[in-house]
């Protein structure tokens, strides 16, 4: 999953195969922000770190290419 915004007590995510899932907040890790991508198993989840940090990469790339910042 990959977390597109908190609202309240609920990250809504994005499914990687398309779609969208709200999980309670209190079932993620601490610290869970927009953009993070999640991995999950059995209700437990964890923040992909190397995944989160590509994918910010790649956003930041296409802004560079898009608006020269």
């Amino acid at each position: 999953f990959i977390v597109d915004r908190l609202e309240g007590e609920f990250a809504v995510c994005e499914k990687m195969e398309g779609g969208m899932i709200s999980l309670p907040v209190k079932q993620l890790p601490a610290g869970v922000r927009d953009g993070d991508v999640l991995t999950g198993r059995d209700g437990l989840y964890r923040i992909d770190r190397e995944a989160t940090k590509k994918r910010r990469d790649e956003v930041d790339a296409k802004r560079r290419m898009l608006f020269g910042k």
